[in-house]
């Protein structure tokens, strides 16, 4: 059973005005009857992006994005349908009800106390940073690492007093049950269970977010100890927070990321910091892990290309090295930055500004020629072993990619290093190859959810049925009624219009109203752009009922026409018996009396 009941979807529906929803995101102008706006999913210098009131849609000209108010709030957030839905009901002060799931309102009860729980501590962290004593330390620590006041504002930076039951005391005084703060992972309780103490002490603390800006977790940095003492603590995995699929800063790059058309992936916080305060606002890093499938995932929806921007030493170089293996399967493009040792972003932009830092990350290599340099780094080349160290992790890297093109590239590069003819590293990379190393990974299945597109994606629709398509978007319900008793959905060959039609003449009883069929295909991106195209037309189409009997008529009599042929090629087979060719011949001629057949006027449905 689904987790909302159509009722209580249409209730948030209702109550989520398109405009006032996306107004509250992007700078709305009217334009006529419509409004339009820069597209927050492609960059443009000029407004293509359109919201209609009157339909309560959103479309793009530019990249052809397009749907309903859920729609927009997946797409903008990043989120699935479900949680797009809570989000709205909850802007609109909606109650959620749930249906079929009876532990659907306790997990979110969970989420909603541990978001309210992060962000008040958060809140009691930043305090403690700008005013309290015990401040002083991580204020000191800020200001020779020449982090500026803005910065901390924007990025909300707090300090963690020295006490072991600071977070502790701190939560009895304000309400917070001490569980629900070890399942937040912001206290830890002993192992005889006799009481709990603080997780992150006298660190300088770094809230996590989600993509919609809401703290998930903490990050804090040792300012003060010993050598044994962990250089960073991060909160554990909570019903918030999974560190593999959450990008520090991604709330507030998401936009710099569109517009530059690449993302930088940096080691840390505050390199990550760093590149914000200079004007790179691009930059994002994972959580106390490499970079992963998901984390690529969730890029590839912003951009095509990631620039990995680690440090220069070899712990950051093995970073970059690792982040493919994770990568290779999510179609992003990788280039690496190198910063030159010692430094990290963060003493680059320091020492040298951000034109030079620029300068670096237009230098970034591909992949490829970044590993390859490395390999020759790390291993002998004037040595046997090394050669065929270096030739058997090449062939094993690329071979991950299943690109042959870029094998080959690179065969012939790895060639010239190693000084060896290219049919001899052609040959052991097939060698490679064949032993199997390539493993399928999860993220060449589609997720849930992200629905496949339809097999015919690619291939546009006929004049006809684009045509019909925007007749169907603008059409009243009389009109809809006369196509739904007088259209076969079978005689339309493009499978996405098929699915559009279907949805049209299923929801005639809407009388106009686009609401139901974007509901219908809210799982299919290619048929919502194409319905989002069509009803975001301004200009008007004269005679609707005349052209909708023409579209009708064309369609059929193409089906009708192409079914005659498939007759005809049955009937030039030598091996058919004499019945089947009466049948065929009939058949014939009963498609050839259906073609001659008028339409009903639209005044008779």
């Amino acid at each position: 059973m689904p987790l909302f009941s159509p009722a209580f979807i249409e209730r948030v529906r209702a109550a989520s005005d398109i405009v006032d929803v996306i107004g509250a995101s992007l700078p709305l102008k009217r334009a006529g009857t419509n409004f339009v706006s820069l597209c927050p999913f492609h960059n443009e210098k000029s407004p293509s992006f359109n919201v209609s009131p009157a339909r309560q849609i959103f479309h793009c000209f530019g990249c052809k994005a397009g749907g309903d108010v859920f729609g927009f709030v997946q797409k903008h957030e990043g989120l699935p349908f479900t949680e797009a839905v809570e989000r709205l009901a909850e802007r609109a002060r909606i109650p959620v009800e749930y249906e079929g799931n009876p532990n659907a309102s306790r997990e979110r009860g969970i989420k909603d106390q541990l978001l309210k729980l992060h962000e008040a501590l958060c809140v009691r962290w930043q305090n403690c940073l700008a005013n309290e004593s015990a401040g002083q330390v991580a204020r000191d620590y800020l200001a020779r690492r020449g982090v500026s006041a803005e910065s901390i504002k924007e990025f909300r930076i707090g300090a963690a007093p020295d006490a072991w039951d600071d977070t502790v005391n701190w939560a009895r005084r304000h309400g917070f049950d001490l569980d629900l703060c070890k399942q937040a992972g912001v206290v830890v309780r002993k192992e005889d269970a006799s009481h709990c103490y603080d997780r992150f002490r006298g660190r300088l603390m770094f809230p996590i977010c989600d993509e919609q800006g809401r703290v998930i977790a903490f990050s804090g940095r040792v300012l003060e100890g010993d050598e044994k003492t962990a250089k960073y603590v991060n909160s554990p995995e909570t019903p918030l927070f999974t560190k593999g699929r959450v990008l520090y800063a991604l709330d507030k790059a998401k936009r710099g990321i569109l517009d530059a058309g690449h993302a930088i992936v940096c080691e840390g916080q505050l390199d990550t910091i760093a590149c914000h305060a200079a004007g790179v606002r691009n930059a994002v890093a994972p959580q106390g892990t490499a970079l992963t499938a998901d984390h690529a995932r969730i890029l590839r929806r912003f951009a095509p290309e990631v620039i990995l921007c680690f440090d220069g030493d070899k712990a950051g170089r093995n970073a970059a090295v690792r982040s493919l293996d994770e990568c290779h399967g999510s179609g992003l493009a990788l280039r690496v930055a190198t910063i030159p040792h010692p430094d990290d972003p963060d003493s680059f932009l320091k020492a040298h500004g951000p034109g030079p830092f620029r300068e670096i990350l237009g230098k970034a290599r591909a992949f490829f020629d970044f590993y390859l340099e490395h390999l020759i780094a790390e291993n002998d080349l004037r040595s046997d072993r090394g050669r065929l160290a270096i030739l058997n992790a090449m062939g094993e890297k690329l071979d991950l990619t299943g690109n042959a093109v870029l094998v080959d590239t690179y065969a012939q590069r790895t060639a010239q290093r190693l000084a060896v003819s290219v049919e001899a590293v052609r040959a052991e990379f097939r060698k490679i190859r064949a032993k199997g190393h390539r493993t399928p990974r999860a993220e060449a299945v589609p997720r849930k959810d992200e629905p496949d597109m339809p097999a015919d994606e690619a291939m546009p629709p006929s004049t006809a049925e684009a045509w019909l398509v925007k007749l169907l978007c603008h059409a009243n319900h009389d009109q809809l009624d006369w196509v739904h008793h007088h259209l076969d959905p079978a005689w339309i060959a493009h499978e996405t219009v098929r699915a559009i039609t279907r949805a049209c003449l299923r929801h005639v009883s809407e009388d106009g109203s686009l609401a139901a069929v974007l509901g219908a295909l809210a799982d299919q991106p290619a048929a919502l752009q194409l319905v989002t195209q069509a009803a975001s037309d301004p200009r008007c189409i004269p005679d609707i009922p005349r052209q909708l009997a023409d579209a009708t008529r064309k369609l059929r009599d193409a089906w009708i026409d192409g079914r005659i042929a498939h007759v005809g090629s049955r009937l030039s087979d030598p091996s058919l018996d004499h019945d089947a060719k009466v049948a065929a011949v009939r058949e014939q001629q009963a498609l050839r009396a259906l073609r001659r057949a008028p339409l009903a006027p639209m005044s008779d449905a």
